[in-house]
């Protein structure tokens, strides 16, 4: 039996892990969503990384990562997958409101550490954002 007045440390770490994740309107999840973002965005390749973006209608910045298990194993995967949303939930102020965003993993991910994926991504979102910015500031003047 727990001691009075004795908080449980998971509950703040789960708390606490919720408020620095991605809000599940921030993700691309259905189908639909990733085929539209294939056949009418844009496209960007570096050595590692896919990267197919277009804007939409929502308001906010949506990502989605693939991942294929050509790859790596799962855990290499989710690794990949967990750096990429890092990466984008710390970036997310860069990019004007409303564009969709999907990394696609090239099997070379698997072999970078942590810095050289953020190091990767770094030049990526730079581009993007200014892309999307650029988009949205002609998209207002007609």
């Amino acid at each position: 039996m727990p001691k009075e007045g004795n908080a449980w440390p998971c509950k703040r770490v789960g708390q606490t892990l919720r408020a620095f994740s991605l809000k599940k309107a921030e993700r691309l999840l259905r189908r639909a969503d990733f085929e539209r973002v294939s056949k009418c965005g844009k496209r960007m390749d570096s050595d590692y990384f896919v990267i197919l973006y277009c804007r939409n209608r929502l308001g906010i910045l949506r990502l989605g990562v693939t991942v294929s298990k050509r790859v790596g194993r799962a855990v290499i995967r989710n690794r990949i997958k967990r750096l990429v949303r890092e990466h984008f939930r710390l970036h997310k102020a860069l990019f004007c409101n409303g564009c969709d965003v999907n990394v696609i993993a090239k099997s070379g991910a698997s072999r970078l550490s942590s810095q050289q994926i953020r190091e990767a991504l770094e030049g990526i979102v730079s581009h993007i954002s200014k892309d999307c910015n650029h988009e949205a500031v002609f998209a207002g003047t007609h």
